[in-house]
């Protein structure tokens, strides 16, 4: 098999763009896909300030270490979650990458918050997936804010967009099909977010990360055992299996078709400030603030 480009042995077969490419075509035409994500929504340039949440995975470190290739600089944002055994080594992983990459990292530590993952699932017998990244969006959000950067950058790849939108049109989430873009724009209140990566396959991005020499955090959560994402992501799988394109061709009818009739109807609800930290919430106080008054 040839690169389709350089004709050289190729490495990587692409059947969703009948395509193969040896290591040095496939990077270039990773860095493509990044710039052609980027470009369509007119994300952000060179000269705003850029924060990558970053958690220790393949696709938050690969986003982050795409966008320094590309010229872009990007300070990054880890939050320790406070899973023993688990968290320790995605900061240890992250860390070293920073440096790596001669970038700022900022650290926010969930338990000097009072609001360690495993505490707060014990507290209020939530799912912890779900109370995860309620979480997390608030201190992505307020940290953006604070530092005063332009945009949040996080690392959702295609098998993230296309199992969230399934998951959302399967259950007709319609308040959560209306902000299903790899962009949101800024709000009051709310910072403008990102995801560079929305044309990449969760393969693609890693074998990006095998040819730069990635190291990343490859155990999963111990909290996320049972998530029923994983099962959407397997049948998503099998589908775009024996029908190669198909993950992109849905997401990208979603994008064209549905979400411009969706944004016609987006009028954001959010009326009110969480009275404690400012937070955009429809409550007097937000979720957050309300987890850490809990006893």
């Amino acid at each position: 098999m040839k690169c389709i480009k350089c004709k050289k042995t190729a490495e990587v077969e692409l059947k969703s763009h009948n395509a193969a490419f040896c290591r040095d075509c496939f990077v270039e035409f990773f860095k493509n896909q990044v710039i052609k994500g980027i470009k369509k929504f007119k994300m952000f340039t060179d000269k705003d300030k850029l924060l990558v949440a970053v958690s220790g995975g393949k696709d938050s470190l690969t986003v982050w270490h795409v966008l320094n290739e590309l010229g872009y600089k990007a300070d990054g944002l880890f939050i320790d979650l406070g899973i023993d055994g688990f968290s320790e080594v995605a900061k240890k992983t992250t860390e070293a990458f920073a440096e790596r990459l001669s970038a700022k990292l900022i650290v926010v530590d969930l338990k000097k918050e009072g609001l360690a993952i495993p505490d707060v699932v014990k507290k209020t017998r939530r799912v912890a997936c779900a109370v995860c990244g309620q979480i997390k969006r608030y201190y992505f959000n307020m940290t953006a804010l604070k530092y005063g950067y332009d945009v949040l950058i996080t690392g959702h790849n295609l098998d993230d967009e296309v199992g969230r939108l399934f998951s959302n049109v399967l259950h007709w989430k319609m308040e959560y099909l209306k902000d299903q873009s790899p962009l949101l724009p800024a709000e009051d209140g709310l910072a403008k977010k990102a995801k560079p990566l929305w044309r990449l396959t969760e393969f693609e991005t890693s074998v990006y990360a095998f040819f730069n020499d990635i190291d990343y955090v490859s155990i999963s959560c111990p909290l996320s055992k049972n998530a029923t994402f994983r099962s959407y992501k397997k049948h998503l799988n099998e589908i775009e299996f024996d029908s190669p394109g198909t993950k992109i061709d849905f997401y990208q009818g979603f994008l064209k078709n549905m979400l411009p009739v969706l944004s016609k109807k987006n009028e954001s609800s959010i009326k009110n400030r969480c009275k404690i930290c400012g937070y955009p919430t429809l409550a007097d106080v937000c979720g957050v603030c309300r987890l850490k008054g809990l006893d």
